[in-house]
């Protein structure tokens, strides 16, 4: 990726609602999209949201304001970041939660967030005690070699934070609701327990439950409740039962306007991965061992991500019955096949 940030979009629902795609730096070579979400006037919106926040740096930060600078130079739209009157987090990730802490300085908008994900705004320390199993734990079920760097980085990750200080959320939300008249929520664990897709009439807002290029990093469930590949699948088939929707905006990238087509796409591609690491296990293996087998050429950038993957995947091989699982003398899960 450059450093240039792509334009700024526009989509209009069919009730009317205008909905802006804003894309930030959330890390470094990294964007994220947030959006704005305006009813009324341009001249004098009655309602302007942000749906999620981008990262902690100062080039998200950045990106943001010269994205609502485009909103109001190039489409007439008396918006800012004092001017807000929501902020609703998808999900607390670090690319979409993390820019909260800064934009506390400019405004006091509230917050909406599912009421699962509250703790991790309002106690940014509370990650270390929603882990099902403890980060030492995870790396021996792992099989991870102790000392390793994919081993200190997983023993590690219980005390990231995804937003550096404790912020209040004015509004819990659950399943089904309708949040100030306009968005509609829809919880979608897979990704993340958490998530939340929200619907503006024809147009989904699909947070990183569905995304036009790539299929959503997945964890297995033992390690956070509501993560892992069995609730990723029912998640897509609640969005793919959603009646008139025409358009889905992800929190990455661009627009994705099919979104049953994409939908049964990131279903295939679900299933083929699966197949590969059963095809792969051709012995009693470690999800370590798996991981390199899938992988031959891991790159370290890509290393967590893909392990937590590969373990999501044979645990959800193992819970339907295709792979066993076993465990070794030291802890460390063991996979054939069944």
């Amino acid at each position: 990726m450059t450093d240039a940030v792509p334009l700024t979009a526009l989509h209009v629902t069919s009730g009317g609602t205008r909905v802006y795609t804003l894309p930030v730096r959330a890390f470094p070579n990294f964007r994220a999209n947030v959006y704005l979400v305006v009813r009324g006037d341009p001249h004098a919106p009655a309602y302007a949201a942000l749906v999620d926040t981008g990262g902690a740096g100062p080039d998200s930060l950045g990106d943001l304001r010269a994205g609502l600078e485009i909103v109001r130079a190039g489409y007439g739209e008396a918006v800012s970041l004092e001017a807000l009157t929501r902020i609703v987090i998808t999900h607390p990730h670090p690319d979409h939660l993390g820019g909260l802490s800064a934009l506390r300085e400019h405004t006091d908008a509230p917050v909406a967030a599912f009421h699962s994900a509250v703790p991790f705004i309002e106690q940014p320390g509370a990650i270390r005690a929603a882990w099902l199993t403890l980060p030492d734990a995870q790396a021996v079920w792992l099989g991870l070699l102790p000392g390793s760097e994919l081993d200190d980085r997983i023993r590690r990750r219980g005390s990231n934070l995804s937003v550096p200080r404790a912020l209040p959320v004015a509004t819990p939300l659950r399943d089904g609701e309708v949040l100030d008249d306009l968005l509609h929520v829809i919880h979608t664990p897979g990704h993340e327990g958490n998530q939340i897709c929200l619907r503006v009439d024809d147009v989904l807002l699909s947070a990183d439950h569905l995304l036009p290029l790539h299929s959503p990093p997945l964890m297995p469930a033992r390690f956070l409740p509501g993560s892992g590949v069995a609730a990723f699948l029912h998640s897509l088939d609640r969005v793919e039962a959603l009646d008139g929707v025409t358009l889905a905006l992800g929190g990455h990238d661009g627009p994705m306007r099919d979104p049953r087509a994409r939908i049964h796409a990131l279903r295939v591609r679900t299933h083929e991965k699966l197949d590969a690491l059963l095809a792969a296990c051709t012995h009693l293996m470690t999800i370590h061992d798996l991981l390199l087998a899938l992988h031959p050429r891991l790159r370290s950038i890509q290393a967590v991500l893909l392990l937590d993957q590969t373990a999501a995947f044979a645990e959800y091989l193992a819970e339907t019955g295709a792979l066993s699982e076993t465990a070794r003398e030291d802890g460390a899960a063991l996979f054939a096949r069944a």
